[in-house]
């Protein structure tokens, strides 16, 4: 029969019925990790120094903190789905592709939870004020 309508392969609705989803995840991931990457080298910049009391201080705010996860989570997502659309363009086996997508997700927020971990309990365990 063929893949679908032109219509359909334009609004995202293919074979893979998810092209337009991923692709608009993708951007907006983009377009977080721009500024809250910006805003954590500036951060990072106007603090007195690197040493880890003065880094821990400032993480210990809940402003910061809470910004830090969000750069987290969008980072790992941003990442995860970039490294699906490889496996899913150069692993041609369904079995192994499948297969590898999971572990990537498996790794992805295993690794990303212990970050956020890291960073509530840094944030959680020092006194701060507000902000």
């Amino acid at each position: 029969m063929g893949d679908g309508t032109e219509i359909g392969k334009v609004r995202g609705l293919g074979p893979g019925h998810q092209g337009a989803h991923h692709w608009l995840h993708q951007r907006y991931t983009a377009f977080g990790n721009l500024f809250l990457g910006a805003w954590f080298v500036t951060s990072l910049l106007l603090l007195s120094s690197l040493d880890m009391d003065t880094v821990r201080d400032w993480l210990a705010k809940p402003i910061p903190a809470t910004a830090l996860i969000l750069l987290i989570v969008s980072t790992f997502y941003h990442a995860r789905l970039g490294l699906q659309v490889a496996i899913e363009d150069y692993v041609h086996d369904e079995g192994s592709k499948a297969g590898l997508i999971g572990l990537l997700s498996l790794v992805f927020v295993a690794v990303g939870t212990f970050a956020v971990f890291c960073v509530l309990k840094i944030s959680l365990t020092t006194g701060g004020s507000i902000l």
